[in-house]
């Protein structure tokens, strides 16, 4: 069964997790492993305005540590730091790598920079943007990141036709911690172009139609 981390006590596993998933990022790195089935787990609790609609079920699980990256673009403005995008590595319930998370252009919309997931073991990926968040502090930890619902809006396929990732429809982001805008550092006209790499951790959520296989 695969894990989620239980609502009661996240913060104790979210310290578990982002402990022992980084000591072991480089040694993943170099595997590759099995994809990751998720016939049989409990749903986590969500508020409602990430909700997947009906007919979807989940399929995948994977948990993810990097860092949400971000850029002074504005000294001293109102909104200084720009969001460049997300990169981290998701890992199964045994620690091992998935697959990889980042920002790229989807060639199914003409190259928009989108969130991208790509397999570990056969380089398929997808694409998606956020249709609705949530902050709700009964979900989400103090100084996290929101949770997400995404939409898939592109997708490259495997060459084994395997359907590790391309049969996904939405996506949740769960269960974050870290990850926020910094809150200082961008004041000057020397900080300009500055970036500044904010550790995180997440749960994503795969979901694809209730009738496929």
């Amino acid at each position: 069964m695969q894990n989620f981390h239980g609502h009661t006590t996240q913060r104790t596993a979210r310290r578990w997790w982002t402990t022992t998933l980084t000591a072991l990022v480089s040694a993943c790195l170099a595997m590759l492993p099995p994809g990751l089935y998720a016939h049989d787990f409990t749903l986590p609790p969500v508020p409602a305005e990430i909700e997947v609609p009906a007919g979807y079920r989940p399929f995948r699980l994977g948990h993810a540590v990097g860092t949400q990256n971000y850029i002074c673009l504005f000294p001293g403005s109102d909104f200084p730091w720009g969001f460049v995008g997300p990169q981290a590595t998701l890992f199964n319930d045994d620690g091992r790598q998935i697959m990889t998370h980042f920002l790229s252009p989807n060639p199914d919309e003409g190259g928009t920079a989108r969130a991208t997931w790509q397999h570990s073991r056969d380089t398929s990926a997808v694409w998606a943007k956020r249709i609705a968040f949530s902050s709700d502090p009964d979900f989400v930890e103090p100084g996290a990141i929101p949770w997400f619902l995404l939409e898939v809006v592109g997708k490259e396929p495997e060459p084994t036709q395997e359907h590790w990732l391309t049969e996904t429809k939405y996506i949740q982001r769960v269960y974050t911690t870290g990850g926020m805008e910094p809150t200082s550092g961008c004041t000057e006209a020397g900080n300009v172009g500055k970036q500044v790499l904010v550790p995180y951790t997440a749960d994503y959520v795969f979901y694809k139609a209730t009738g496929h296989k």
